[in-house]
């Protein structure tokens, strides 16, 4: 119990943080992000600057901040991408069954045959390297996970005695699924989306430091990690500070996740 509320408080105070510096990001940064300053450059954290500058003289503060901005973007935009179709066909395939559930499947298993991010390496290659792509490339290779999901859960309510009335009022298919199934399957769905968050935050910060995600000179965490890589000796904080938003992210989501999953899990009633 205790613990359930260490992460809930603790991991919503480090995702509040997040989506604060996001949001902040969007309407006003201490510098700007872009701007060269060949005159400041590789300066250490101080009065000026507070998180230092980079080999260009653009302020990692700011570049951060608009890192995060895109980060939220990125995730939540390819979260919903994988939810929504994810849902649709998962609830397709598990209530209708016959080819649909084969054709269905036979997809689902060939995209979770490959790693998400072999996956979405190989979709970058075709697509381009653009926010937009990288959104639908993750979105591909995250929406199998939600799909398999939904169609156990469907496949597990169709025979359910509620399921049976609707059909026997003469209700559509598609009524049913809308108004009886698709929301009994939201808990899993909505634990799901809470670790993919996560996970498709680490996976676009992987692919900007290997050149991937967004071009530059749009600033992401990855291709600052990447960016630093010559300076670490000189320039430290230009790998650290990167390093940490995505570290102390990652571990409010994970933290909150677990409330989450303990949240909609039945077994954990009452404890």
């Amino acid at each position: 119990m205790n613990l359930g509320r260490t992460n809930k408080y603790l991991g919503g105070l480090l995702i509040a943080f997040f989506l604060f510096s996001a949001l902040l990001g969007w309407l006003w940064t201490p510098y700007d992000p872009l701007a060269l300053d060949l005159r400041a450059r590789l300066q250490a954290p101080g009065a000026a600057h507070w998180l230092g500058t980079d080999e260009y003289g653009r302020d990692v503060l700011s570049r951060l901040m608009a890192a995060a901005r895109t980060s939220v973007t990125i995730s939540a935009l390819t979260v919903s991408f994988a939810v929504a179709f994810g849902i649709v066909l998962g609830a397709l395939s598990g209530y209708a069954r016959g080819w649909i559930d084969r054709v269905v499947m036979l997809l689902t298993d060939t995209l979770l045959a490959f790693p998400s991010i072999l996956l979405a390496l190989a979709l970058l290659s075709i697509l381009g390297a653009n926010i937009w792509g990288v959104i639908l490339a993750l979105g591909l290779a995250y929406m199998p996970t939600v799909t398999r999901v939904v169609r156990g859960a469907v496949m597990s309510l169709r025979e359910q005695e509620f399921i049976e009335a609707s059909r026997l009022m003469g209700h559509p298919a598609g009524y049913t699924l809308r108004a009886h199934v698709i929301p009994n399957c939201l808990a899993p769905v909505i634990v799901i989306a809470t670790s993919m968050f996560g996970s498709v935050l680490l996976t676009e910060s992987a692919l900007s430091f290997l050149g991937l995600g967004v071009p530059p000179p749009a600033p992401t965490w990855g291709n600052m990690l990447a960016g630093a890589r010559p300076y670490m000796s000189q320039a430290s904080w230009l790998g650290i500070f990167p390093g940490l938003c995505i570290a102390l992210t990652l571990l409010g989501i994970n933290l909150f996740g677990d409330y989450v999953r303990d949240r909609f899990d039945p077994r954990m009633k009452g404890l």
